[in-house]
């Protein structure tokens, strides 16, 4: 059967494993009466072709729908099936036809504000703007539609709304481009849009009742696809469900965007066309609502075959499976040398010791590797670099009147409870619900460094839940679920907070009030606390602490976003960026560039207990890990998938660190003991010159776009020309050390390139120093000059 779809529909070898039919079901009724359907048929490499065009289409009852083009509509009321005819393939789906030849009176919210939103009436440089554009304003994307129904129709009575001649109003001639009008022609003469506008302003321009049955969700069907660079195109389908029970084919009334154009491109109508190889995800919008279709493009070609690599862990099996359907080849595993750099850094933010290094390459056990992560996760520098991380998060620095020994005890406590085994979980949940003086307990420092709670549930959402919702306290986000309901009743979660002095002067007790709460800006009604993603209000005794609730809910193995976040972050730290990146910026239209991995390692968090560790140990034993970062076909270009290993600059502390550790010359912060590494300081404004040039996090927010990675020139100047490198060079022990103990220019060198570089020099490099120890006088200084410029090198600064 399978064979002879594929020979039907042009497939050739492998063949088709199935033949997919969108949505699942089809319900047409007044007002909602044709449903645009789409046929696709999946091969088993999971590529995928639009097969509508070439099916059978019938009904039982007979003659109870008929298909015109792509769209289904009802010919009489009935109940039954719609069977699509594939080959010998035969799908049936559910089939409701209801008021035949009846129509629905026009809805505002349901009919008008769809065609306003998608011919772009009220996006930011149009009408949705703050201050309008030429004298009229809606709401931006249409989240307030009692306020634009008023602004079109009682604002200047008579003005956009003509009832004694609809088709004069201005609101459609605008529209039309018939009278003058700055966005020019936005809808089509005589297409459904201007017929239902006419019609809405013929049955008197009303505003709805409050019954009127509402979206809840969309769906994009085909979630995913897979297509062939520059082959056909292939059709999305968009179906609303309703608050009623009922759907909707919302196709039409949505907006398509691609986030790659040159990997695949939508239309007005939702028709993908792939254009370049990668992937992209098509979003579609319709009122409030998000959804969307993961797109995948590769060459033309059905000669590749995956090659048999072994995989170390499941994290392999995961990251291989998303590589075979994109055509990639995964790099070859890094050299031992390489990978204890690289793990070296990553898990314990230090470079390896020369010793270090030549014991782990005379170790002949295969599992050398296994163990050395294990052994480096065990380490206190790990601690010291997790401590680092989450003071980031939680933004520890004084601030607010956050006195330095408050911010002392915070940060002090942080270490405690993550040095003592406590999970990241637990460390959260004991934040969020705090009560007590900053100095009795530490962790209600976050409550200080941040008092409004409207930009605490912005903080918590960002650095918990890896969501930004800031837009949503203005607007309903355009590009994501979000509503100014959702922003309001999570805010409502803090609106209880208490404030008052304590006995210390420079101490402040945080309390739960017990009243207190946020006012919708549209309703101006009191906002129940909600939990992001939940349309009902959050379930709680009426005098629990609000907090105590959202941290439960929060820590939940069930909750959908706090350990594919923390899940994210761990990952982006090992292995260079997010598989959704950036990794505090989750959203509908930015999904994960590898699902199924994602997915694995949020489980893998939850089964252990929220371990971040185990879960360490887990991603730096894969061989996705410990890739080489030169890739096998250069026309590979995709690092989101992750084939080869990303190069990455050192962030600031570690640097720093590294530098330090290299020439022997221990950091030296004001108010901090000699010796104090960067990744140990406390607060985010203790900073100098060298960490505010390399991008260390100030912590003023919780994004993750506060560390900066991205070499610059002053950083480069700063290298050549700093203390840190000359000075620590001239200074430090440790070249000392090396010439009081070896008198072989050579040897020395060697060392130097042990501890910058992992590596030893190559034959080039060895014949380049050989030359430069005969021909200079001054040993000491030839050897500064080379350890200068080790230090200078992009290769030292990198991990790679």
């Amino acid at each position: 059967m399978l064979m002879l779809v594929a020979a039907i529909f042009g497939f050739p070898a492998p063949v088709a494993t199935g033949v997919e039919v969108y949505p699942s079901r089809i319900d047409l009724r007044p007002g909602q009466d044709f449903q645009r359907l789409g046929v696709f048929a999946v091969r088993e490499d999971g590529l995928t072709r639009d097969i509508l065009n070439s099916v059978k289409v019938e009904t039982r009852p007979e003659g109870l729908a008929k298909l015109e083009g792509d769209t289904v509509r009802g010919t009489r009321d009935g109940e039954g099936v719609l069977i699509v005819s594939a080959g010998a393939n035969k799908i049936e789906i559910p089939l409701a036809v209801k008021g035949t030849g009846q129509s629905a009176p026009v809805s505002f919210s349901r009919d008008i504000m769809p065609i306003l939103t998608r011919a772009g009436c009220n996006v930011g440089k149009c009408h949705g703007a703050a201050a309008g554009k030429d004298g009229f304003r809606l709401s931006l994307f249409g989240f307030d539609p009692v306020g634009d129904h008023f602004r079109l129709v009682e604002e200047i009575p008579d003005r956009r709304i003509n009832q004694g001649k609809p088709e004069s109003s201005l609101v459609i001639t605008k529209a039309l481009g018939t009278v003058p009008h700055t966005g020019g022609r936005k809808i089509e003469p005589g297409s459904p849009f201007h017929q239902l506008l006419i019609r809405w302003v013929r049955e008197g321009a009303t505003k709805d009742e409050n019954n009127v049955a509402q979206p809840v969700s969309i769906k994009v069907g085909p979630a995913s696809m897979v297509l062939e660079e520059k082959k056909e195109p292939a059709r999305i389908v968009v179906t609303a469900s309703y608050s009623d029970g009922s759907q909707r084919d919302v196709t039409h009334l949505s907006a398509f965007y691609s986030s790659n154009d040159g990997v695949a491109t939508p239309d007005t109508n939702g028709l993908v066309r792939p254009t370049g190889r990668g992937e992209a995800f098509i979003l579609a919008r319709f009122a409030t609502l998000t959804g969307g279709a993961a797109v995948i493009t590769r060459p033309a070609d059905s000669t590749f075959k995956f090659p048999t690599v072994r995989a170390n862990n499941a994290v392999d099996e995961a990251v291989h499976g998303r590589l075979a359907k994109l055509h990639l080849t995964p790099a070859d595993l890094c050299s031992d040398a390489t990978f204890l750099r690289r793990a070296s850094i990553d898990l314990n933010g230090r470079l390896p010791e020369a010793s270090e290094l030549t014991s782990f390459l005379a170790d002949t056990r295969s599992d050398k590797r296994d163990r050395i992560v294990e052994a480096m996760a065990a380490k206190q520098e790990f601690t010291d670099l997790w401590v680092m991380r989450f003071a980031e998060m939680l933004q520890i620095r004084t601030a607010n009147g956050a006195s330095p020994k408050g911010i002392g005890k915070y940060h002090d406590w942080l270490r405690e409870r993550i040095r003592s085994g406590a999970t990241i979980d637990q460390v959260v949940a004991e934040i969020l619900s705090t009560t007590g003086g900053t100095f009795e307990k530490p962790a209600a420092n976050y409550y200080q460094t941040e008092t409004e709670p409207a930009t605490l549930a912005e903080n918590v959402a960002q650095a918990f839940l890896g969501m930004r919702i800031q837009c949503a306290q203005c607007h309903n986000h355009p590009f994501d679920r979000w509503t100014m309901d959702d922003y309001y009743g999570f805010t409502a979660f803090f609106a209880q907070i208490g404030y008052k002095s304590a006995p210390e002067p420079r101490e402040i007790t945080i309390f739960n009030r017990g009243d207190g709460e946020i006012e919708h800006p549209l309703s101006h009604k009191s906002v129940p606390p909600r939990f992001l993603g939940d349309r009902a209000a959050a379930s709680m005794q009426p005098a629990e602490d609000r907090r105590v609730v959202l941290a439960r809910w929060l820590r939940d193995p069930n909750n959908p976003y706090f350990a594919r976040h923390v899940a994210n972050t761990v990952w982006a730290h090992f292995l260079g960026r997010g598989i959704v990146e950036p990794v505090d910026d989750v959203r509908s239209s930015n999904p994960p560039s590898n699902p199924e991995l994602l997915d694995l390692l949020s489980k893998k968090l939850v089964e252990y207990n929220f371990d971040i560790r185990k879960l360490a140990v887990l991603i730096c034993q894969s061989r996705t890990y410990q890739l080489a970062t030169t890739k096998k076909d250069p026309s590979q270009a995709d690092s989101a998938a992750f084939a080869i290993a990303n190069i990455r600059r050192m962030r600031a502390e570690v640097l720093l660190d590294c530098l330090a550790q290299a020439t022997g010359e221990p950091n030296k912060f004001s108010g901090y003991p000699a010796g104090t590494r960067a990744v140990q300081l406390l607060d985010g404004r203790t900073t100098n010159h060298f960490l505010s040039t390399f991008g260390r996090a100030t912590r003023e927010t919780p994004c993750a776009c506060e560390v900066k990675s991205e070499p610059t020139l002053s950083q480069a100047l700063h290298l050549l020309n700093g203390e840190n490198t000359s000075a620590k060079v001239a200074s430090g022990s440790r070249l000392r050390t090396l010439l009081e103990t070896n008198q072989q220019t050579l040897v020395v060198a060697e060392q130097l390139y042990l501890l910058t570089l992992s590596r030893k020099p190559t034959s080039k490099e060895q014949e380049k120093l050989t030359s430069l120890a005969s021909a200079s006088p001054d040993k000491r200084a030839m050897l500064e000059d080379l350890f200068w410029s080790l230090l200078n090198s992009r290769e030292f600064m990198f991990n790679h």
